[in-house]
């Protein structure tokens, strides 16, 4: 058997390589990460968005932030930076029970992002970016949305009722030269979700795939369609080669993975056994 390394790590932001006209595809443990930065012919000229992945088989958990910065990629740069100064708080967090995991979590990223030295920092980058950090550990995901990137969970049970979008597209939240934690109150949206028995399918996406023109991507069941018919690798693909191939500007980043709970999930009390 294939020796896993216990902790794997990958940080990228735009400025470093567009992807302009170049989709492309990295997988970080199970976490399949796809880039396109948008077609040139389309008036595409640069990539603002950015992703970090960390995973941790052994003690099981994924730790993700995908970005999607405008006029510049510096605020994406500055929250990479940043969240990377907390790895060892967050790795600490990530070791506990998920309960207090979580709450660990939420009060690391929070109180980070609120100190007056980041907001100082923040004041002096060009633009702002939307922030979505995610983290699944054992069979529970968290997350931390600010601004308009999406998060979906995609599990047979869910989509027979509906459910797939797990936060809501928020706008007019930022961080950055404009930055949400500069108001007297924060906004931001906190939430955390039991995955149910069986496969369970965990996608982020920045914007620019579900405002690709000509498709049908604002729909989450069109997401998720290219997953049933191959692997996850090839979900991905799929995703970026259509709009690609429909001439999408707006650059988009994916993080997708699977994750299988072989434990009851919960269910109606009134349920007949």
């Amino acid at each position: 058997m294939a020796n896993i390394k216990e902790h794997t790590s990958f940080n990228w932001v735009g400025s470093e390589q567009s992807f302009v006209d170049q989709p492309d595809i990295q997988q970080i443990g199970p976490v399949t990460i796809g880039r396109f930065g948008g077609n040139s012919t389309a008036g595409q000229t640069k990539n603002e968005d950015g992703c970090l992945v960390w995973v941790n088989a052994e003690e099981d958990w994924e730790f993700t932030v995908l970005l999607d910065a405008h006029q510049t990629a510096e605020s994406a740069e500055l929250v990479i930076a940043e969240i990377n100064r907390l790895e060892p708080s967050i790795n600490e967090a990530l070791k506990l029970p998920e309960k207090q995991a979580f709450s660990q979590l939420s009060e690391i990223l929070l109180a980070s992002f609120d100190s007056e030295s980041f907001k100082r920092a923040c004041k002096e980058v060009q633009g702002e970016t939307a922030v979505l950090c995610t983290a699944r550990k054992g069979k529970f995901l968290w997350w931390l949305s600010v601004g308009d990137c999406l998060l979906y969970l995609f599990h047979p049970e869910l989509e027979a009722l509906g459910e797939m979008q797990q936060n809501h597209r928020s706008f007019y939240e930022w961080i950055g030269k404009v930055n949400t934690f500069d108001l007297p109150v924060p906004c931001y949206s906190i939430g955390t979700k039991e995955l149910r028995k069986g496969a369970n399918h965990i996608l982020l996406t920045t914007d620019g795939l579900v405002e690709c023109p000509n498709t049908d991507f604002s729909q989450p069941l069109e997401v998720a369609k290219p997953f049933k018919a191959g692997s996850n690798i090839e979900g991905v693909q799929a995703l970026l080669e259509e709009i690609k191939e429909k001439n999408v500007r707006d650059s988009t980043t994916i993080l997708s993975w699977m994750i299988e709970v072989e434990s009851e999930s919960t269910r109606p009390g009134n349920e007949p056994k």
